[in-house]
């Protein structure tokens, strides 16, 4: 029952996503950090097969610092998106393709702007000012769609996320009760609270 968010704003991109690890109807554990780091300015929120989403979140983490210590300069996120968007295409033609889905947040330094990215397990990848992932998504895009604003302060942003939290909480049959919320802006990335 995984569930994750994220949404773009004036010089911003909020990335949220539950904390529960589950298999089927057992709950494992329910303080999982499922937004990866995959730099100073770019992070990732995975979600699908557990094995796979674990694995898959650490390959690219491993791949794009790679890139930046054989270039010496990072991953710009439209970038990252494109080469993440490949290795899901190669490994849904392989043997043992990964089951993930990913929302790609970063800040551009060069162009001053974020951005942000939807990608599925089948290797589709959109730039959209804001997205969802999971049963979760099925409540908050039309909260996303009415309330998001591209000029919003980080402030706005966060109630607007803040809303669709407490709709997925009220009519979502098995709702996760904890989410991780994390901020990249000019400054970097950073934890935050909601």
């Amino acid at each position: 029952m995984e569930t994750s968010f994220a949404l773009t704003g004036k010089g911003y991109v909020i990335v949220a996503a539950d904390t529960t690890a589950a298999r089927s109807i057992v709950k494992m554990k329910v303080d999982e950090d499922k937004i990866k780091e995959l730099g100073t300015h770019l992070l990732m929120a995975y979600s699908g097969e557990p094995g796979d989403t674990v694995q898959f979140a650490e390959y690219v983490e491993r791949n794009i610092r790679l890139y930046q210590i054989r270039n010496l300069y990072p991953l710009r996120p439209p970038a990252a998106a494109s080469w993440i968007r490949r290795s899901l295409a190669q490994s849904l033609r392989s043997r043992s393709p990964y089951s993930v889905n990913l929302l790609l947040g970063g800040y551009d330094k060069s162009e001053e702007k974020p951005n942000l990215y939807w990608i599925d397990y089948l290797g589709s990848v959109v730039e959209v000012p804001f997205a969802a992932h999971g049963y979760g998504s099925y409540f908050a895009l039309s909260l996303l769609d009415r309330y998001h604003d591209p000029e919003a302060p980080l402030e706005e942003g966060l109630a607007t996320l803040r809303r669709c939290i407490d709709e997925v909480a009220k009519r979502l049959v098995v709702s996760p009760n904890n989410y991780k919320v994390k901020v990249v802006d000019k400054d970097g990335v950073r934890e935050v609270e909601i």
